[in-house]
C-alpha cells in the first residue's frame, strides 16, 4: 500500500498534478487514494527523502517549490553519476539489455502519440534506468534516483508528442540506445550530455543566459 501511494504522489508531483508548495495533508491523501493514513504517512517519508518534499516543524510535509540553483546542482550531479553509468553500460550492454530497452523505448513513442503523458513518463523512466541497471552498479543506480525524480518534475511537457524539444529528446534516446548497443562509451556519454542540456531550453526564463550544469 504504502509503494503503491508513493507511486501515485511521485508521478503526480512530477506531472505537476500536484504543484511545488502543495501541503501534503495525510488525511487529505489517504481519503483520495481511498486508504488509510499509515501507508500514506511512509509514503509522504520516501518522498522526502527523494527529495521531492521537504517537512517544516508545526506545519507538515509540503512539496518543495522550484529553486533554479538547486535545479543546477541537479543536473550538475545527474551528469556527472548519469555519464558514468551511460559509460559503463555501453561497455557491457547484452542483447538481453538492448531488447528490454529497445522495447521501453517503443512503449514510450506509443504513449507519447496517444497523449497518455503518465505511461510516457512511466516507459521513458523505465528506458533509461534499463540502461544505468546495465553499468552492473547497484549503488549508481541507487544514486541516481533520487536526483532524477527531483528534476523530471520541472519538465512534463517532454513526455507530450508535438514539438521540436520533444523530438529533439526522443533523437537524444535514441542515440542513447545505438551508442549502447554499439558499445560506444563516448557515443553514449555524448548523448546523454545533449539529452541533459535540452534545460537550457525550457527552463531559460529560469536561467536567464546560463547554464543548467553549475
Amino acid at each position: 500500500m504504502a509503494e503503491f501511494a508513493l507511486e501515485e504522489l511521485r508521478e503526480g508531483i512530477i506531472l505537476g498534478e500536484i504543484g511545488p508548495g502543495t501541503p501534503l495533508r495525510l488525511d487529505e491523501l489517504a481519503k483520495s487514494l481511498g486508504m488509510s493514513i499509515s501507508p500514506i504517512r511512509e509514503a509522504v517519508r520516501q518522498l522526502e527523502a527523494l527529495g521531492l518534499a521537504v517537512h517544516s516543524p508545526h506545519q507538515g510535509a509540503k512539496v518543495v517549490a522550484l529553486d533554479v540553483e538547486e535545479l543546477r546542482d541537479l543536473f550538475t550531479v545527474r551528469l556527472v553519476l548519469e555519464s558514468d553509468a551511460v559509460r559503463r553500460a555501453a561497455a557491457a550492454f547484452s542483447e538481453e539489455e538492448a531488447t528490454l530497452a529497445a522495447g521501453q523505448l517503443a512503449a514510450a513513442d506509443e504513449a507519447r502519440a496517444t497523449d497518455d503523458v503518465r505511461g510516457a513518463l512511466r516507459a521513458h523512466t523505465d528506458f533509461h534506468f534499463a540502461i544505468y541497471a546495465a553499468a552492473r552498479s547497484p549503488w549508481l543506480v541507487r544514486l541516481i534516483r533520487p536526483a532524477w525524480d527531483s528534476s523530471e518534475r520541472f519538465r512534463p511537457v517532454l513526455f507530450s508528442a508535438d514539438g521540436d524539444l520533444q523530438k529533439r529528446h526522443r533523437a537524444f534516446d535514441g542515440a542513447l540506445l545505438k551508442a549502447c548497443v554499439d558499445h560506444d562509451p563516448d557515443a553514449a556519454a555524448k548523448a546523454l550530455y545533449g539529452h541533459l542540456e535540452l534545460a537550457n531550453e525550457y527552463y531559460a526564463p529560469e536561467l536567464k543566459g546560463r547554464s543548467i550544469f553549475i
